[in-house]
């Protein structure tokens, strides 16, 4: 569970981005973020990372192991030698894990365990993020957060890392939030979905916003 109470937040002082926000994210859910560029949708995670600190207000989140899969990893470089174990078991000793048993586990979870000796440079963007989505596996999370995990990545590579986010809601309970810019992906796999608009937030199940855009107007290319 994620509590936002009375959150306000700025970039600059006296220009409030987000205001006086409420919101409670239930657990177990798979919870896409919609909104236009600059809405904040990646702020808001930031926010709920610990990365940003808010103006005002407090965010309490009840689960003890989050992972985080942003739109690029920090300090990493797809054309430095690494290869896809490498990675994982560098991840994995900076949380003091040493079971190697637990990196080829994440690794069947996505479907990239032949790959596990590939240069990272190597794989495509779709294999490359499913690599990235086993690395936050690593230490078993309760809550993992994406940002945008559809940037950089064909149609094809789409309709694989989707399904697994699905998976790992459905069949491990992992509670997904995932920042998202299409609309159609995040009604056909999400639970629940955030929309941000003009600084305000809006949490509905996702067959409630299907309803709420069929007041708006037609659905044509959507659902």
């Amino acid at each position: 569970m994620i509590n936002i109470n009375n959150l306000s937040f700025s970039y600059v002082k006296g220009n409030e981005l987000l205001k006086d926000i409420n919101l409670n994210i239930p657990s177990g859910v798979y919870l896409s973020i919609l909104g236009e560029n600059g809405s904040c949708k990646s702020t808001l995670i930031k926010l709920i990372l610990n990365l940003l600190k808010p103006d005002s207000g407090n965010i309490e989140i009840s689960s003890k192991r989050i992972s985080y899969v942003p739109q690029k990893l920090d300090n990493f470089n797809s054309e430095f030698p690494l290869t896809v174990k490498e990675l994982l078991t560098s991840h994995s000793r900076a949380l003091g894990i040493k079971d190697h048993k637990i990196i080829d586990s994440a690794l069947n979870q996505v479907n990239m365990n032949k790959f596990k000796n590939s240069l990272i440079g190597n794989l495509s963007g779709g294999q490359q993020q499913r690599v990235f989505i086993a690395r936050a596996l690593i230490g078993d999370p309760d809550l993992i957060i994406l940002d945008e995990p559809s940037t950089g990545v064909d149609e094809k590579s789409q309709k694989e890392i989707y399904p697994l986010l699905k998976q790992l809601n459905n069949d491990l309970g992992k509670t997904i939030i995932s920042v998202e810019h299409n609309t159609k992906i995040a009604i056909k796999y999400s639970t629940h979905i955030l929309k941000i608009e003009n600084g305000k937030m809006n949490l509905y199940t996702t067959n409630n916003f299907i309803n709420h855009l069929k007041d708006d107007g037609p659905l044509s290319g959507i659902v």
